[in-house]
């Protein structure tokens, strides 16, 4: 099977199994993310304790890419610290953008199968929206305590 394949059947298996698409009521960060351009509407829920995501789920509807990537993401920043998410956020944009190098993309795991969407301009949006959706997450968190939509940012 070649590496093309192999990305096609990771893609695939992420949106049609995804292990993450689920409600996560005891979240204590969330964020709606939409992407105009296709029609993508998540809202990503994560649980943070201590600096440490220690779970997150995403809910909502879009294409495969947007999905699969929502999932991958999460299946990534799982137990790490809002800094080491933030981190391979910057790894993945890199990857998208085609600066990162084989080590880095190495450390995204299955999220290295997106790789390819950099030649695809319209697919791009879709790929990353998880991940934008989280970085505003983590900018806006703190800051939006008091907002009143609970799916807008924020501790709930």
């Amino acid at each position: 099977m070649d590496t093309k394949e192999l990305y096609r059947e990771i893609l695939n298996e992420h949106n049609l199994n995804p292990s993450h698409k689920k409600e996560l009521p005891d979240a204590n960060f969330s964020m709606n993310g939409i992407n105009p351009s296709c029609g993508d509407n998540i809202t990503l829920n994560l649980k943070v304790e201590d600096g440490v995501i220690v779970d997150g789920s995403f809910t909502g509807s879009g294409c495969a890419v947007s999905q699969a990537s929502c999932d991958m993401m999460l299946d990534l920043v799982i137990g790490k610290t809002k800094e080491e998410a933030e981190r391979l956020d910057g790894i993945f944009m890199g990857m998208i953008k085609g600066e990162a190098d084989e080590n880095q993309i190495e450390e995204l795991d299955e999220a290295a199968a997106l790789q390819d969407i950099a030649h695809m301009p319209a697919r791009v949006k879709c790929a990353v929206l998880g991940w934008r959706t989280m970085k505003e997450l983590f900018a806006k968190g703190e800051d939006c305590a008091m907002c009143s939509n609970p799916n807008c940012c924020g501790v709930k």
